[in-house]
């Protein structure tokens, strides 16, 4: 038997100490959480995705009683995105959530497997990585391909 570790790379900002693209895009996604639609997990997540054209796309959480009918915030904009503009790269995503109290996440959220596995989906499309900004009060986790966040993931090669 072997024990691998797998080798993922991410850093750690402070909000302040981000270009102010990124803090743009940042702001973006923590006012898409005002869109959200939480009512039962009261779990109000905003993602914003830059293109290459200069367009930002933002989505918001939208739950549904009929579970799983809802979708995620990062799936929203970044479908909205494919659809809107299938030619434009999507080079960066943003991640915020406030909690059930309203107030932003002290430490970032990271998006769920379904999210990650459609964020992977996007940067095969766009045949170029996908950077990701975690939002947390107390620190900005960047993200500069999504293999990093879904180490052992499934796609075209895996069939």
């Amino acid at each position: 038997m072997k024990t691998i570790k797998p080798d993922i790379t991410y850093h750690l900002f402070d909000y302040e100490e981000l270009s102010e693209e990124d803090q743009r895009l940042i702001d973006a996604a923590k006012k898409a959480t005002y869109q959200s639609y939480a009512p039962y997990s009261h779990f109000m997540v905003g993602a914003a995705a830059k293109l290459a054209n200069g367009e930002i796309v933002c989505g918001s959480n939208q739950e549904n009683a009929a579970y799983p009918s809802g979708t995620c915030a990062e799936r929203t904009s970044l479908f909205y995105a494919n659809s809107t503009y299938p030619d434009v790269v999507v080079e960066t995503i943003a991640i915020a959530a406030r909690n059930k109290h309203g107030v932003f996440t002290p430490h970032p959220t990271a998006p769920c497997g379904a999210c990650r596995q459609v964020m992977l989906e996007t940067q095969w499309r766009n045949k170029k990585p996908l950077r990701t900004l975690l939002y947390g009060e107390e620190g900005v986790i960047v993200v500069d391909k999504v293999e990093d966040l879904l180490p052992l993931c499934f796609n075209a090669s895996s069939m």
